[in-house]
């Protein structure tokens, strides 16, 4: 089956390279499509026999459209020798951190006191550029304001269609479905996360309200609440930037809003309304203030009744002895969603702040590889976990992790300049939500985030305002001065 599949991928992937190569806007059409359907199709394509480099190779789509579409779209100005965008300082700070990633991948692991071996330490280096080298795609490119446009679009229309299938997926498909489907191969034989709550499933695929009857939550083609809850985040205001109002907003927002409320995503309810009061400030308009306060409305309103509307299953016996297990260790579990010593909670800051203090510590940093999913992908000892700024300054140290604020900062200050552009606004506002996610859970290790939002971003971040007539003709003139080797 592996042959077979990879028979068929290679010339598919082919294919897609020489079509990204003429034309790599494509790479970010794929990317915001692909990558939505990306964990489905990879558990689709274990349970169907697809596993081991075989698997690997297919699930590198990504990797290889994003290195064809960059040296695409940058050849023309190499051979140019200008650019199709003026620097600045958000380029730098982006090209910096690329360099710090670069020279701690170089640096051997003992020297740092780290213990990451080449597969951990590889990983952890596309981990964290693989951002950067989106944004470098989308500032290359130089897009237009109807590229933009069409390309906000798409992400709306991709979040209609994830939430969508996923309203349909809680309540038609049946836990032990999932049991039994290629899923827990993937996480567990592939990606080399152990689960042992939900036989072999993240045990964020169920809300255990503590009566051992739990909840499922929305995972969609993510196979993830969080994933799918920050998707329809950035969709929700990349929607709202819109220069339109009333039906026409409502109409794709109300599925997506649905969806969002059934991950049951505390988190992302907080960030999408603070991505809306982002929004507020760099649109200078009231109404976003207004959408900030209903989401909160609407979230607290969700969590209250969420064992009224989500559909109830059952764990396994075998599923049973380790929550209760659990229970065991953790004491006292009756807790309700708002109380701060809630186990979820407790958990995220506890996480947090260990990896605060060890980053204190050792501010050098242990090199990649050395937290997160990619250590415990690699059995390596993971120093710090879930939040991205705690796994960045644990593995680039304090510099690292203060170039990657500070690009992000200069980017989020650059979107909100070119807030007349509605993409850019909705943008700022949801890079502000992702990077406030970024605190509790590792946003870098969503792919959709890293290549999605990051590559829009480079895309319609302006370093001085240009008109657009102008990038398009000079993007036309330089490629005109290529073909003619001037």
């Amino acid at each position: 089956m592996a042959a077979a599949a990879l028979a068929l991928y290679l010339p598919l992937l082919a294919l897609g390279a020489i079509a990204v190569w003429r034309r790599p806007l494509l790479a970010l059409y794929a990317f915001v499509a692909g990558l939505a359907l990306h964990n489905l199709a990879m558990a689709l394509l274990y349970d169907a026999g697809v596993r081991g480099a075989a698997l690997t190779a297919v699930a590198a789509w990504k990797e290889v459209l994003l290195g064809v579409a960059l040296v695409s779209a940058a050849l023309p100005s190499l051979r140019a020798r200008r650019l199709p965008f003026a620097p600045g300082a958000v380029d730098a700070l982006a090209l910096a951190f690329a360099a710090v990633v670069g020279v701690y991948a170089l640096v051997p692991q003992d020297v740092l006191g780290g213990s990451a071996g080449a597969g951990a330490i590889a990983h952890g280096v596309r981990h964290a550029l693989a951002p950067v080298g989106a944004y470098l795609l989308g500032r290359v490119l130089a897009l237009g304001a109807d590229d933009l446009r069409r390309l906000a679009a798409a992400v709306v229309g991709v979040a209609v269609a994830v939430a969508g299938f996923g309203l349909v997926e809680l309540y038609a498909v049946s836990l032990d479905w999932w049991r039994s489907s290629g899923a827990p191969g993937w996480y567990r034989e592939q990606l080399g996360l152990e689960y042992r709550g939900l036989s072999g499933l993240p045990e964020n695929f169920v809300y255990n309200p503590g009566d051992e009857r739990p909840l499922r939550r929305l995972v969609s083609t993510f196979l993830s609440p969080l994933a799918s809850a920050y998707l329809f985040v950035v969709a929700l205001l990349v929607l709202a930037a819109r220069p339109w109002r009333t039906r026409w907003l409502l109409a794709p927002a109300a599925p997506i809003v649905a969806a969002l409320l059934l991950t049951h995503t505390r988190a992302a309810f907080l960030a999408l309304a603070g991505g809306l009061l982002v929004l507020a400030a760099v649109s200078w308009s009231a109404w976003p203030v207004a959408g900030a306060l209903a989401t909160l409305v609407l979230g607290a309103a969700i969590l209250v009744v969420y064992q009224d509307v989500a559909p109830r299953t059952s764990f396994t016996p075998a599923e049973l002895r380790v929550q209760r297990e659990n229970a065991r260790r953790a004491g006292d579990t009756d807790h309700g969603a708002f109380d701060p010593d809630e186990p979820s909670l407790a958990s995220h800051w506890r996480s947090l702040r260990d990896g605060a203090e060890t980053v204190a510590r050792h501010p050098q940093g242990y090199g990649p590889g050395n937290a997160g999913t990619v250590a415990r992908r690699f059995d390596e000892r993971s120093r710090a976990g879930e939040s991205s700024y705690a796994e960045l300054g644990v593995q680039l140290g304090i510099v690292g992790l203060l170039l990657f604020v500070a690009w992000n900062a200069a980017l989020l200050l650059a979107l909100a300049r070119g807030a007349g552009e509605p993409l850019a606004a909705g943008l700022a506002a949801a890079l502000g939500a992702v990077l406030a996610l970024a605190v509790q859970t590792d946003v870098l290790g969503v792919p959709w985030l890293a290549f999605v939002l990051w590559g829009l971003g480079g895309a319609a971040a302006r370093s001085r305002p240009v008109p657009e007539a102008g990038i398009v003709q000079d993007m036309s003139t330089l490629r005109t001065d290529v073909a003619r080797g001037g």
